[in-house]
């Protein structure tokens, strides 16, 4: 599998790129900002991009969305719950004072338990509510890897004092949904260095 990761935004967001070698059929997950960069991977593995995926709604983790819609001609998939988030993103973004771009809407949702294939790769929905009410997680069985977004970070979780925010929802997705995976799955955060289930499980302060 092509697995290449990014820092964009101005927040520092980790956008994954990940691509079929022998298809070429490849995802976009996190375009937070700097879609030239991404832009630029993309061409480098000669991907066919077919989805581009929110873990989120957050500003940060949207800001691309509009840009990555165009340049690469994907479908846009977020949950639900999240989907309201993408038309305020520029406003939210202002609040903080930083530029932001509104995205456009979703073409389809994201829903617990659902399969994303991208050629000989498959990708498990895992709805982790608690950061925001539609918070996704991306288990890649096969690879033993999950990208967890802003639901799981090293030695911590996300921040819930947001709106829609819960932290005992979150607990509850993180023991059900994450801690669930066997130990030796690495989990890359939406911000940060990755880490691995089993560390967390034996170390998070939070659990």
């Amino acid at each position: 599998m092509i697995f290449e990761t990014l820092e964009v935004g101005p927040l520092g967001v980790n956008c994954f790129i990940l691509g079929c070698a022998a298809t070429r059929e490849g995802v976009v997950i996190d375009p937070g900002g700097d879609v030239g960069k991404i832009a630029d991977i993309v061409r480098k593995h000669d991907l066919k991009i077919r989805y581009i995926i929110n873990t989120h709604g957050h500003f940060d983790h949207v800001g691309g969305n509009l840009q990555a819609v165009r340049a690469f001609g994907a479908r846009l998939l977020i949950h639900e719950s999240d989907a309201a988030m993408l038309g305020r993103a520029a406003e939210v973004a202002q609040m903080y004072g930083m530029p932001g771009e509104n995205s456009p809407a979703p073409d389809s949702f994201l829903l617990d338990d659902m399969n994303i294939v991208f050629g000989s790769h498959r990708m498990k929905v895992l709805h982790t509510p608690g950061h925001t009410p539609g918070g996704c997680c991306l288990y890649l069985e096969a690879e033993n890897k999950v990208i967890t977004g802003d639901t799981l970070f090293v030695d911590s979780i996300g921040r819930t004092d947001l709106p829609g925010g819960s932290q005992e929802q979150l607990l509850q997705s993180i023991r059900s949904k994450l801690f669930t995976l066997p130990d030796g799955v690495t989990a890359y955060p939406g911000h940060g260095p990755h880490t691995t289930i089993g560390h967390e499980k034996r170390n998070n302060p939070y659990f």
